[in-house]
């Protein structure tokens, strides 16, 4: 599991989106011009004395670092996360400084403090999100101790009360903990579901490439057909007017069985074919199950498949578009209750005029109680227990997501469940049921 969660990590650091150095630029200009509109407007506005060189060189350090960067570096080259860190420390400190001139926590603008932080927590790892923040806390606890006097109406002094001071500053700790937290888990949601959708797509697109292979095979043996009977025929034609020379009579007589041989290569691909044709694009709910099942009905120690069909309402079978995705999702949940099953799996269909409801049911362990409201969510591991337990690879959840997610795209509604197994009214097993409207689903008749 350790293994595992390294692994998970690495990945989702691998699809972090770096963040640009202009992006950083951009933000410290409009820091900058906002804190010097801000000292100029209280100390020649409001008439506050402030001490203005101090600020304004506050500010103006903050301005040479842009400087700096813009004229060393290219303003689209992407920063490390050490460099992206350092950046952002080094805005903590310059905001801190600004403060410390300008009343420390008793300013209003220490909220502040917070921005630099939602930032690192949105675009660095946890270790150097931990760090920011932490630079962060050190110095809202600093500006609570150590400030100069806040700017006021010349000759009085604005003295709050130490309790007041003292909330401020769990206020803006709280605050700072709380926006790193949040960010941080959004932007590590958001890397997995990027990973998972990117992941979904591939596995789409390799099934459409099988199933479109399997078109070109039946296509092509459908248009090789005519030319190879025509050979074949003048084959047994050249067989039987070559009674005078035994060679090519064998030469004819091989000529035919070759041909004889293509004949039956083409027909067992025509047979295989899945897209390309309209008749390979059509079948039966009971031939959709079986294909779904096939990789796992004869698996050597593995559970017993029962297929059942039913019609709810009388309805005839529905003959269904073929569509790899439908396939590829049902094989995944049955991989699941192949695994965990102790001794049976239960494929159902049941279909009325309207709709057609698909479900996979084992007689395993079910799944666990903690992660049954979150599958389907990326990185998600369904359960524990296998009955496969030591030939299983250590998964990163991402099976049930591309199932749920290619299911869903044709029209499905997914649902996972524990369910009642048999009339063993102490034993459940995994359950996942998935209906669509049959209106999405039925192949249109041939011409």
């Amino acid at each position: 599991m350790p293994h595992a969660l390294a692994d998970s990590q690495a990945a989702l650091n691998a699809l972090r989106e770096p963040v640009r150095l202009r992006t950083l630029t951009t933000l410290r200009w409009l820091a900058a011009a906002g804190q010097t509109v801000a000292i100029i407007s209280v100390h020649f506005g409001l008439g506050f004395p402030t001490p203005l060189g101090l600020c304004l060189g506050a500010i103006a350090a903050s301005a040479w670092l842009n400087l700096f960067t813009i004229l060393r570096f290219s303003p689209q080259r992407f920063l490390s996360d050490r460099e992206a860190a350092a950046f952002i420390a080094f805005d903590i400190v310059q905001l801190s400084a600004l403060l410390f001139f300008t009343g420390g926590l008793q300013n209003p603008f220490s909220v502040l403090i917070i921005a630099p932080v939602t930032i690192a927590a949105s675009v660095l790892p946890a270790r150097l999100t931990t760090l920011i923040a932490a630079l962060a806390f050190a110095s809202i606890s600093l500006l609570a101790l150590f400030n100069l006097p806040l700017p006021w109406v010349p000759g009085e002094t604005l003295a709050l009360a130490p309790v007041y001071k003292a909330g401020v500053w769990v206020a803006l700790s709280f605050s700072v903990a709380f926006f790193a937290a949040y960010a941080h888990r959004i932007a590590v949601e958001s890397a997995q579901m990027r990973s998972a959708l990117a992941a979904t797509q591939l596995v789409l697109a390799r099934e459409e490439r099988m199933a479109a292979l399997g078109g070109l095979a039946a296509a092509a043996a459908h248009e090789l057909g005519t030319p190879l009977a025509t050979i074949q025929l003048t084959a047994k034609e050249m067989q039987r007017e070559l009674t005078d020379s035994p060679e090519m009579k064998e030469d004819a007589a091989l000529l035919v069985s070759q041909a004889e041989r293509c004949r039956d290569i083409l027909g067992r691909l025509s047979q295989h074919g899945d897209t390309g044709d309209a008749v390979h694009d059509r079948l039966s709910v009971d031939a959709l199950l079986k294909e779904a099942a096939a990789p796992f009905l004869d698996l050597p120690g593995g559970p017993q498949f029962r297929i059942e069909t039913i019609s709810a309402d009388g309805a005839p079978e529905p003959i269904l578009q073929r569509r790899p995705e439908i396939i590829f999702g049902l094989r995944n949940f049955i991989e699941n209750a192949a695994d965990f099953a102790e001794r049976e799996v239960l494929f159902n269909a049941e279909w009325a005029s309207d709709s057609l409801r698909i479900s996979v049911h084992d007689d395993g362990p079910g799944f666990s109680p903690e992660i049954l409201t979150r599958l389907g969510e990326p990185y998600v591991s369904g359960r524990t227990g296998s009955r496969a337990g030591a030939r299983r690879k250590d998964g990163m959840g991402l099976g049930f997501f591309i199932a749920k997610t290619l299911l869903e795209g044709t029209g499905a509604r997914v649902e996972f469940d524990n369910r009642q197994w048999g009339d063993e009214p102490r034993q459940t097993g995994a359950s996942i049921i998935s209906i669509w409207p049959l209106s999405v689903l039925s192949a249109q008749p041939i011409a």
